[in-house]
């Protein structure tokens, strides 16, 4: 498996150019002309909408959004957010279940070694920091991906110094009774995506290699 970087603060990455990449990737590791790949990065600001995406969940004040062949619904990516996109080939049989909590697992363990407990909720994908005193439950990492010809597709994004405000104008992944959150949120300090990146690579070699 090779880690591919795209950009990182100040040369945060388009959204239509990243997914046009995605794609080139994935056929060539379909054709078995590249090997598995994982691509990290940040994202200029945009909001994108997964396939189960209703309407009442997109902003109301007008605010683009990009319509993806995703599973999933609606979120945010940009500065301050750890995005990876896993292209690998998933062992057989298929098991796309498995593969989205080989990501959480991820998410949960470079959580872990910055120092903040994350979990799963049960049917709700993503990680999660349970309900205190700070809040209700908040979502830490989210999940939305795609798999064709037995190769996966987008990935996860994980916040870690990003400014939350963008949750106000969308029902985040498409629930209305839970926050968001950050590692530096959580951590009461700045926790940006340079520190977290050679965590999260050493998990992700774990839980995919």
């Amino acid at each position: 498996m090779r880690f591919v970087h795209l950009g990182f603060d100040p040369d945060f990455v388009d959204y239509e150019q990243a997914w046009a990449r995605q794609r080139e990737v994935h056929a060539a590791v379909v054709a078995d002309e590249e090997p598995d790949t994982v691509l990290l990065l940040e994202h200029q600001r945009v909001y994108t909408a997964g396939k189960r995406t209703e309407q009442h969940e997109r902003p109301l004040d007008g605010t683009p959004v990009i319509d993806v062949d995703r599973g999933g619904k609606i979120t945010w990516h940009g500065p301050g957010q750890l995005v990876g996109y896993p292209i690998v080939h998933l062992p057989q049989p298929v098991d796309v279940v498995g593969h989205v909590r080989r990501l959480e697992a991820m998410m949960i363990a470079v959580a872990a070694d910055l120092g903040v407990e994350a979990v799963r909720v049960e049917g709700r994908s993503g990680v999660w920091v349970t309900a205190d005193g700070r809040g209700p439950d908040r979502k830490l990492g989210a999940i939305g991906i795609r798999v064709s010809h037995d190769v996966t597709m987008h990935g996860f994004a994980l916040n870690c110094d990003c400014d939350l405000a963008w949750s106000q104008v969308i029902v985040p992944c498409g629930i209305a009774d839970a926050g968001v959150t950050s590692l530096s949120a959580e951590l009461d300090r700045d926790v940006t995506v340079a520190e977290v990146l050679p965590y999260a690579e050493k998990h992700l070699a774990d839980v995919l290699g």
